[in-house]
């Protein structure tokens, strides 16, 4: 419902006024009499005789959000199960993803004041502190949001806010085919790497899938393996495992320390006896001791990264690793080949559904470039290509997968 703009300052005095109504009990109340009570305020308020009765009721719903719900405005969202992003871009532009279509929503926050104090709340709630000092934050969630904020001295339209939101239900091999993100075959076939224990690496660009396919990948992770996962912000939801870690990164304070980044929590995985490692998303110097870890005798790893292309992701991968330590590019290349298995290659396509598009095997290396086998592509399906790296599935009891 869209709602007639009131000056600020007016809805802040009616919370304010609501409040001392209701200030002893207000605990203790529904929602619903809480409601109930701001209808009557706001309808007996001589500002609202000049305003319709969509208009009022409007204005008892944004009264009623700012005093009892934690996320303001944005709550309905918040509760609707089927939107998977919130994107505000300043108080008066709000957007929502839907079954992967982007819509504009009617609603707005007052000021950019209001927002602002929706940000810091946020912040406040998972430790971390957002100004203009410090004017980017990324959190998450009670409910496993993923939150990523900007403060207004650099966002030019505004206080920027994004949410990132994540199904209560976790999704099974079974729902990416209903879904067509992949074919029944595929999913066999990925299945039996991950139990074999090739090292697998999802790439893909934003918003493409890499998340909820790799937690559907840990899926097939034998129930008696020793699992340690790290993430920059906790998003996998891996159930059928009983022996995990879990890892999350943290950012410095205002003085500067307590900085945990991914780079140290693989390194600190390695003295956990972990029979995997999966790391939810590679960005930079950490890809060097991802690496240095897949070198090391540990198979059945898995990780994501940002690419437009499995050619692509290897070279943003050999950039990454040299952020860390200054080494030859052909060494390199040998400690990529040598550390994943398997490349796959997600993308978002134009009407909003995500699907996988290539899949390819890392040989080994010719003339000093990694030797990709392309196993699958989206246009053309299988390609005919035999796997080279069979010793893995032998080992597991599969027989030939492709």
């Amino acid at each position: 419902m869209e709602m007639k703009t009131y000056n600020p300052n007016y809805i802040k005095s009616c919370i304010a006024e609501i409040r001392l109504l209701i200030s002893d009990s207000e605990e203790h109340l529904t929602d619903e009499t809480v409601h109930e009570r701001i209808k009557e305020y706001v309808f007996s308020d001589k500002k609202a005789q000049c305003c319709s009765h969509k208009e009022n009721i409007a204005l008892a719903q944004r009264i009623f959000l700012s005093l009892r719900k934690e996320m303001d405005i944005l709550q309905p969202y918040i509760d609707d199960k089927s939107i998977s992003e919130i994107m505000v871009n300043g108080k008066d532009d709000i957007f929502i993803e839907r079954h992967g279509k982007i819509e504009r929503v009617p609603v707005h926050f007052d000021s950019n004041e209001d927002l602002e104090e929706l940000i810091r709340r946020i912040s406040a709630k998972v430790r971390r502190e957002i100004n203009e000092l410090n004017p980017i934050v990324d959190a998450r969630l009670s409910d496993g949001s993923r939150v990523h904020a900007v403060y207004k001295n650099i966002a030019l339209n505004g206080p920027i806010l994004t949410i990132r939101k994540f199904p209560d239900k976790v999704m099974d091999m079974e729902d990416l085919i209903e879904n067509e993100t992949l074919t029944p075959e595929i999913a066999v076939f990925l299945e039996k790497l991950v139990k074999a224990g090739y090292n697998c690496f999802v790439c893909g660009g934003t918003s493409s899938g890499k998340t909820t396919l790799l937690n559907v990948l840990t899926k097939a992770i034998p129930i008696g393996d020793r699992v340690v996962v790290i993430e920059d912000s906790a998003e996998l939801q891996i159930e059928q495992v009983e022996n995990i870690v879990r890892m999350e990164c943290r950012n410095a304070n205002v003085q500067g320390k307590g900085q945990v980044d991914m780079s140290q929590l693989v390194k600190a995985s390695l003295r956990m006896r972990p029979d995997r490692i999966i790391v939810g998303e590679v960005r930079g110097a950490e890809t060097e001791a991802l690496l240095n870890a897949l070198n090391t005798g540990h198979s059945g790893s898995l990780s994501t990264g940002h690419g437009n292309s499995i050619e692509g992701m290897l070279k943003r991968l050999e950039a990454m690793y040299m952020q860390a330590v200054d080494f030859p590019v052909e060494a390199i290349r040998s400690q990529i080949t040598e550390g994943i298995d398997i490349m796959i290659h997600m993308s978002r396509m134009k009407d909003g559904s995500r699907k996988i598009t290539e899949i390819a095997e890392l040989t080994g290396m010719e003339e000093g470039k990694i030797k990709v086998n392309l196993l699958f592509r989206y246009s053309a399906g299988w390609t005919g290509n035999k796997m080279v790296k069979t010793e893995k599935l032998s080992m597991a009891g599969f027989e030939e997968v492709i």
